[in-house]
């Protein structure tokens, strides 16, 4: 327990692109983004491991990072794939995902720096997206096998083909918290060997001997699952700003659990946290919306 911590990101930094124009994005990125936010109003910092490309969008990312604050050295640059881009489309407020292959974060390499931060974070979160080609597989597994006392947080995030059985079954094994939404629970569930409903949670959680399970649940909120206790957050609503999407809510419910785990809160005042983040993510536009004084209380 520490409350200072030492958050990180690792896998895909990318921007999204969508109608109204780039925004930054990738999973753990946002995590990591609001992650770091969190520690500016209760202590502790965030950084995001990853590749980006030498261009402009790579660059964009540094300034737009370090602008937030946050300490670029563990982002690689490529000198030959792109930084990473995704084509978003919105079906009312829900995002669809058209993610561009072999980009800079695919090449994500082991290096002495990866290293050192593996092994002082307290937390990591990384999902299967970030694993789909090689190195940055290798890279991602030895990341998170290294960082052994920290809280390792698998985000299953499916996306599109990118994913499988083993890819699931290395992160579950890797990981001591694994967060899915409700819709992937009945498509990962089957290719663990569980059923595909919320029963197969308990199983999971033995099988992979988790110590939290994390189900987000869309405007019904984040539900937290140990062996001993099953917590539901309150649900938060925030009056919806033109444009906004849902895109980060989920990343921001990574971001308050990786939180309330490394600080040693009560599960329930971290489902509560959870649900905050993510309802007021997705009431703005773009996945990592700067978070108000007065969002997380007291």
């Amino acid at each position: 327990m520490t409350d200072t911590p030492l958050i990180v990101g690792l896998g895909e930094a990318l921007y999204d692109l969508l109608p109204v124009g780039p925004v930054l994005g990738g999973a753990p990125l946002n995590a990591a983004v609001q992650a770091h936010q969190i520690g500016r109003f209760l202590g502790g910092y965030a950084v995001m491991a990853s590749r980006i490309g030498n261009d402009e969008l790579g660059q964009a990312l540094v300034d737009t990072l370090q602008a937030r604050g946050m300490d670029t050295t563990p982002l690689q640059r490529d000198p030959e794939a792109p930084t990473g881009t995704v084509k978003v489309t919105l079906r009312g407020t829900e995002p669809e995902y058209e993610i561009i292959e072999d980009v800079a974060w695919d090449r994500l390499d082991w290096d002495d720096t990866l290293e050192r931060l593996a092994k002082r974070c307290d937390a990591v979160c990384f999902g299967t997206l970030g694993q789909r080609l090689q190195p940055a597989r290798a890279t991602v597994q030895r990341f998170v096998e290294t960082a052994g006392q920290a809280a390792r947080l698998f985000d299953v995030n499916l996306r599109q083909h990118y994913f499988s059985g083993d890819v699931l079954a290395a992160g579950f094994t890797a990981a001591s918290i694994v967060k899915m939404n409700e819709e992937e629970l009945p498509v990962v569930a089957p290719l663990l060997d569980a059923t595909g409903d919320e029963s197969a949670i308990a199983q999971l959680i033995d099988q992979f001997e988790l110590e939290l399970f994390v189900l987000t649940r869309g405007r019904h909120g984040t539900k937290l699952f140990t062996r001993s206790e099953t917590v539901e957050g309150r649900v938060a609503r925030f009056e919806l700003e033109e444009n906004a999407d849902s895109v980060g809510a989920g990343d921001a419910c990574s971001a308050a659990v990786l939180h309330g785990t490394v600080r040693g809160w009560p599960l329930q005042q971290t489902a509560d946290m959870a649900n905050q983040l993510g309802a007021y993510v997705a009431s703005r536009s773009g996945a990592t919306p700067e978070l108000p004084e007065g969002l997380l209380g007291d």
